[in-house]
């Protein structure tokens, strides 16, 4: 009876390690980072799998997990909202890393206020006043004013923010130490920041959830969780004074508004861009590699998704509300790939 035991564990041990090694060579590149972007690279993903057969595992930890785990070679490539620092790239243990920016996005200001109608107007020193914890009430003057007509409530305000680094916290931060001196001269930009007021939660997805089943919140998510969680969202006060709805023509007049440098590395904000049409909470998200590949096979298929993603990929963006890149950034971008090298060899030849 103790051999027929120990010869079924033995046997299910077999088939559990068989089984491990059947999943791990079925995945054949690996990433993990930002949730801003998940939406869109999890039909991408699925996308070319369906088109080529080769599938890639993507997790969705934030995107100072992804610069974490691609710094540590922990995975293939890296996804964040924030481009990698200085000394991010220097202390990443596979040498230096590319940033290729994919889609872009907007930041929006999701609120669960019960009876509002229509959406909010805020300006960007009034948002950094809330999530600074200087105004906490819905009918605190300064909203009131921007909203004449609006029935606000005596209620309390609910700042939900992340809780994990965030390249999403990173944006939100980076557009309001723009727009609000006392935010800048305080609490800055990063992607954590020490959040004086509010709940955290993990996620673009966390944020939602906590928005949509709290009155009174109010938190800031990717456009796309907002219209998936069927919450409001508010208009923004941009740099030339205008209240611009969040939507994919005026993340793309922000683009159109934030000149990129001639020798650029697409480490750039495009936060309260010029533009009388420009939504100003917009921004590029990056997929991050290292220039040189160790394995040969990864990084040729790697650079084969890149090239896929830029031809066929941003074709699905505005589907899910998401602004594909210009087409001259595209083209710019393909002649990039040809920079990554394996075995110094260059890969990035046409597919």
């Amino acid at each position: 009876m103790i051999k027929t035991v120990r010869s079924i564990a033995a046997a299910l041990s077999t088939v559990a390690l068989f089984a491990a090694s059947a999943s791990a060579q079925s995945v054949d590149l690996t990433g993990a980072g930002a949730t801003f972007p998940y939406p869109i690279y999890s039909k991408w993903f699925s996308d070319y799998a369906k088109s080529t057969g080769v599938k890639i595992n993507y997790q969705s930890i934030g995107s100072g997990g992804g610069i974490r785990q691609l710094s540590e070679q922990t995975v293939d490539f890296g996804a964040s909202d924030s481009p990698m620092s200085d000394q991010e790239i220097a202390n990443a243990k596979g040498g230096p890393v590319l940033h290729f920016p994919t889609v872009m996005g907007a930041i929006v200001i999701t609120y669960n206020v019960p009876g509002i109608k229509r959406p909010l107007d805020l300006s960007g020193d009034v948002v950094a006043d809330i999530f600074s914890g200087k105004i906490t009430k819905w009918n605190d003057a300064r909203i009131v004013a921007q909203n004449r007509g609006v029935a606000l409530p005596n209620s309390d305000i609910l700042v939900v923010h992340r809780s994990d680094g965030s390249g999403t916290t990173y944006i939100f931060s980076d557009y309001l130490s723009a727009v609000s001196p006392s935010w800048s001269s305080t609490l800055g930009k990063g992607k954590e920041i020490k959040w004086p007021v509010g709940l955290g939660a993990k996620g673009n997805e966390g944020v939602a959830g906590q928005v949509k089943q709290t009155p009174g919140a109010i938190g800031y998510v990717e456009l796309a969780y907002a219209k998936q969680n069927s919450l409001a969202f508010a208009n923004l006060k941009n740099a030339a004074g205008r209240y611009i709805t969040p939507s994919i023509a005026s993340v793309t007049a922000a683009a159109a508004g934030a000149k990129l440098p001639k020798n650029t590395d697409y480490r750039v904000s495009i936060v309260n861009a010029a533009g009388k049409d420009s939504y100003p909470i917009s921004s590029m998200t990056w997929i991050l590699v290292y220039q040189n590949q160790a394995d040969a096979v990864k990084g040729a298929k790697l650079v084969n998704f890149l090239r896929w993603a830029y031809k066929d990929g941003e074709k699905t963006a505005a589907a899910l509300d998401y602004a594909p890149l210009p087409a001259p950034i595209v083209a710019q971008l393909q002649n990039r790939l040809k920079t990554i090298q394996v075995a110094n060899a260059r890969v990035g030849g046409a597919q």
